[in-house]
């Protein structure tokens, strides 16, 4: 399905009426902030002040499977694996993945992208799984997120300017945070 018409289909209903969705490539640059919509439903919502930029839902909260939403297209998300977990990158409507997200060998949500085509990005995490941070092989910072909430998950997202041409920057910030909800998921079972 072509971007120009998500324009028209993607439309969320919030508090005031129905409103239209900003594509990604349109907020770089700028402070853009997850929010959970109500705290026990795992739906997600991006945005930048009060433009709505991207939706990530989880169908049921005891898989690890998202739909990732915005103007630019439809994705899903994915975790596998028991110790060394995978995370697949689909488009709505693809069988093949796009990418593949491996976490280190010890969990800490730091890892490896990389693209169908080959290409790799690196993440990294803090100590306490509060930042959160895509690097292209030279080093450079392509987005970063850190989070908290207590009630409702929350976080910041700032997608650098080096990210703007990348064709895969309207899915990453929604992979990222996607990551970030796991880590808390994991964080909150470890707990128990």
């Amino acid at each position: 399905m072509e971007a120009d018409l998500w324009d028209a289909i993607l439309l969320t209903r919030n508090f005031s009426g129905w409103m239209t969705v900003k594509r990604i490539a349109e907020l770089i640059g700028r402070e853009l902030r997850w929010e959970q919509r109500r705290g026990f439903k795992t739906e997600y919502e991006l945005r930048a002040g009060e433009e709505l930029a991207a939706v990530l839902r989880f169908p049921s909260s005891l898989r690890s499977y998202a739909i990732a939403e915005s103007a630019d297209g439809c994705w899903t998300f994915e975790r596998t694996g028991f110790w060394r977990n995978k995370t697949v990158v689909r488009g709505c409507e693809d069988k093949n993945a796009l990418a593949l997200f491996r976490e280190t060998r010890w969990g800490n949500g730091g890892g490896t992208l990389e693209l169908s085509g080959g290409k790799k990005y690196l993440a990294s995490t803090n100590f306490w799984n509060t930042d959160y941070e895509i690097r292209n092989e030279k080093g450079e910072p392509l987005l970063r997120l850190w989070g908290g909430g207590v009630v409702r998950l929350s976080a910041t997202l700032i997608v650098y300017p080096e990210a703007a041409n990348l064709s895969e920057v309207p899915w990453m910030p929604m992979l990222c945070f996607y990551i970030l909800v796991m880590m808390e998921v994991d964080n909150s079972v470890a707990t128990l």
